[in-house]
């Protein structure tokens, strides 16, 4: 089973918590022998999915937007971000340099083509630039994606 990850950056300590619990209850749902995380490895869920799967036995496999992706990231994910990628079974590039919201959105879409269903962490509003949660969930949703919304009750971002 191949799953991907999609949602949103810059959640609270408490959100990130709880986001955490729902990516691990998700991820225990898969059978680690035949689960694929397939993430773009962003700071926030994308990172926290990959290691809940990795936690669970599971393998991933990493979507590279843009080559200069990791520089745009914080600097403190760059540690966390490298390791994961160095664990990929498998590394998928858009060929695309500039990171922005088209290569996000782009590598974003080769995700969606490259899984069965996609775990979205969205608070279920309106993408607040190009390339966000939303587009990526009304993308995947257009390809019949299968699309399992996780976000903490009450929760705001």
């Amino acid at each position: 089973m191949r799953v991907g990850i999609t949602g949103h950056r810059g959640l609270n300590n408490e959100v990130e918590t709880q986001v955490r619990a729902l990516l691990a209850e998700a991820v225990k749902e898969y059978d680690p022998a035949e689960l694929v995380g397939v993430s773009c490895i962003a700071d926030g869920p994308d990172s926290w999915f990959a290691e809940s799967v990795l936690t669970h036995g599971g393998s991933i496999e990493v979507v590279v937007p843009a080559t200069e992706y990791r520089q745009s990231l914080p600097a403190q994910h760059h540690a966390t971000y490298d390791e994961l990628l160095r664990q990929a079974s498998d590394v998928h590039e858009t060929g695309m340099a500039t990171s922005d919201s088209q290569a996000h959105m782009t590598g974003s879409e080769i995700l969606v083509g490259l899984v069965d269903e996609l775990l979205a962490v969205w608070d279920s509003h309106p993408a607040r630039g190009y390339g966000g949660t939303a587009d990526v969930v009304a993308y995947a949703q257009r390809q019949g994606t299968p699309v399992h919304i996780l976000w903490p009750q009450g929760a705001t971002r």
